[in-house]
């Protein structure tokens, strides 16, 4: 009897889906021996990028922040009173030492003065006339010394006068800038009023507070570099170094000495100091080699000779475009630059050069 073609065709669909599981099955059965092999083979050190680092000799700077100040600063104040007759000094102009910067009026002065050096005269006509006398007998040593006592007060009392005009000028006493007037022409000065405030910005101060980590390493005489908020760089060295930390923050008072003959560098401004501290080894690295050890340590990771990793905390001296100077490593050090962040300090490792 013949089937019929539909018949036929549900037979063969039928092989096909038996044929397509016994396959399957076969297949399934090799494979967990496959993955197995695989999962038992054992797998080598992670693979890490290194690049030789040289030790050099480098000089090290202490960087602090701080700012310039004028070397001295006075408040010039009248030592007598009157009246300011005149003024003519303009504030912020630069003044030699002497130079008048407020004039009081003379008043009575002047007449004082002139009583008193009348007075004078007459004293000593008195005084040699009883010489004369006393040699002729007709005067006692008693009043020739009378006499003199007379003459040598007169004098002292034209002395007194010469110095009471002499302070109704009140007198740069150094070099400087007259910064600041206090009083103008008209104004009553009594004893101790200002005049105005004389700075000196030649030779120019730059003064800041040295951690007590790193004043140790700072000495007298040193030389220092400073890089001002408005651009300009100064030269000068470190003329002290207080020997008392402040109790509040810790730090030493530092003051470098800089020349400053065009008066253009001004008092006041922020700056960046540079200090020489020595020479030492140093090693130059990227920052991107800096990680953080489990205690919170800024240091870098290195491949020992036995190819295992190690960790070395360092202390950043100087960051520049190439790098950051870093000490605390010893000799050459095969430095991770790539998979440092991915390793454990005693793990071995595959290191290949860094590109």
């Amino acid at each position: 009897m013949r089937m019929k073609p539909q018949y036929l065709f549900v037979i063969a669909m039928i092989g096909v889906v038996a044929l397509y599981f016994i396959v399957r099955s076969l297949f399934s059965a090799a494979a967990p021996a496959t993955a197995q092999a695989k999962t038992t083979a054992p797998a080598g050190p992670p693979s890490v990028q290194a690049k030789l680092v040289p030790e050099v000799q480098r000089p090290y700077d202490v960087i602090i922040r701080g700012r310039t100040q004028a070397t001295r600063s006075v408040i010039l104040r009248s030592e007598t009173a009157g009246v300011v007759a005149a003024a003519p000094v303009l504030q912020g102009s630069f003044v030699k030492q002497g130079q008048v910067l407020c004039r009081l009026a003379v008043d009575a002065r002047q007449a004082a003065l002139d009583q008193t050096r009348a007075a004078q005269k007459s004293a000593l006509l008195t005084q040699q006339q009883n010489e004369e006398l006393a040699k002729k007998g007709f005067r006692s040593p008693a009043q020739v010394l009378q006499s003199q006592a007379s003459y040598d007060a007169a004098t002292a009392s034209v002395r007194a006068a010469e110095i009471a005009i002499g302070q109704v000028n009140i007198k740069a006493p150094f070099a400087g800038v007259f910064d600041h007037r206090d009083a103008e022409v008209g104004a009553y000065l009594g004893p101790g009023q200002p005049c105005g405030t004389m700075i000196e910005i030649d030779p120019l101060l730059i003064v800041g507070d040295v951690p007590e980590t790193q004043a140790a390493s700072l000495k007298v005489g040193a030389p220092a570099t400073a890089r001002l908020v408005s651009g300009q760089v100064i030269h000068g060295r470190i003329r002290y170094v207080s020997h008392d930390a402040d109790p509040q923050t810790r730090t030493y008072h530092l003051e470098v000495t800089a020349a400053n003959p065009k008066l253009d560098v001004r008092s006041g401004l922020s700056a960046e100091m540079h200090i020489g501290a020595g020479s030492g080894p140093a090693h130059l690295v990227p920052v991107s080699t800096l990680v953080l050890d489990s205690a919170g340590r800024q240091g870098v990771r290195y491949v020992q000779a036995d190819g295992r990793v190690a960790f070395a905390p360092v202390t950043i001296l100087e960051e520049t475009h190439e790098g950051v100077w870093v000490t605390g490593l010893s000799g050459p050090v095969q430095l991770i630059t790539v998979g440092q962040s991915y390793v454990a300090e005693g793990q071995k490792v595959r290191v290949a050069q860094a590109r």
